[in-house]
């Protein structure tokens, strides 16, 4: 498992069907070595804080996997590392193997998994196609995010350890599948649910289907 490119960026402006729009989803790599902090990383940033940042979504990471699969969906687009809004471009980290709770080392910094990534209006935005939201969220191919447990410097080469895997077994994969379409699988929602590490807005939300 590697971290191939750590990708930030300051919010900017830009205009989007008519209107000027605030957005953080903006990233090219770094090359020098970023501190990862509770919140983001340095030099990067969120423009909307009700729903993007914060500790549970404080660093979000993509698998490079997925790059290939979005080159021949949209052949007219150049896909540079970062383009999907992620911190961490990563290998060796996929959605349905990574567990809800499962905590990794980067050299000194602690991280947790917490949730996958939904995606807002703004990818559309980074993409310039209004269908790329709808297009991503049917992929699969999410992402996810990182609570920071302990603070430090990481960089592009760095390789990232698995340090505890949590028993519960619910991947990140398996919180899309609930999501978008199988409420109906109760043993699975039930486990949602007792999962501390998932963010409460998410376990509030799969209660509603009991």
């Amino acid at each position: 498992m590697k971290l191939i490119s750590v990708n930030a960026g300051l919010p900017r402006q830009v205009t989007w069907n008519g209107k000027t729009v605030t957005t953080g989803i903006f990233k090219e790599p770094v090359s020098e070595r970023v501190m990862v902090r509770s919140l983001n990383l340095d030099g990067d940033g969120q423009a909307d804080l009700t729903v993007h940042g914060g500790v549970d979504k404080a660093v979000y990471i993509y698998p490079f996997e997925h790059y290939d699969y979005w080159r021949g969906q949209l052949l007219d687009t150049e896909l540079p590392l970062g383009i999907f809004g992620e911190n961490f471009t990563t290998t060796g980290l996929r959605e349905e193997e990574v567990n809800i709770g499962d905590c990794f080392k980067i050299g000194n910094v602690k991280l947790m998994v917490t949730q996958p990534r939904l995606p807002c209006y703004k990818l559309g935005i980074r993409f310039g196609r209004a269908d790329m939201v709808k297009q991503f969220l049917a992929s699969r191919r999410t992402g996810f995010y990182f609570r920071v447990l302990q603070e430090g410097e990481v960089g592009a080469g760095d390789t990232l350890e698995l340090v505890s895997r949590d028993e519960n077994n619910v991947t990140v994969a398996n919180i899309t599948q609930l999501y978008v379409r199988e409420q109906d699988n109760r043993e699975l929602l039930y486990r949602a649910t007792q999962l501390e590490a998932l963010p409460k807005s998410w376990r509030d939300y799969f209660n509603r289907f009991f």
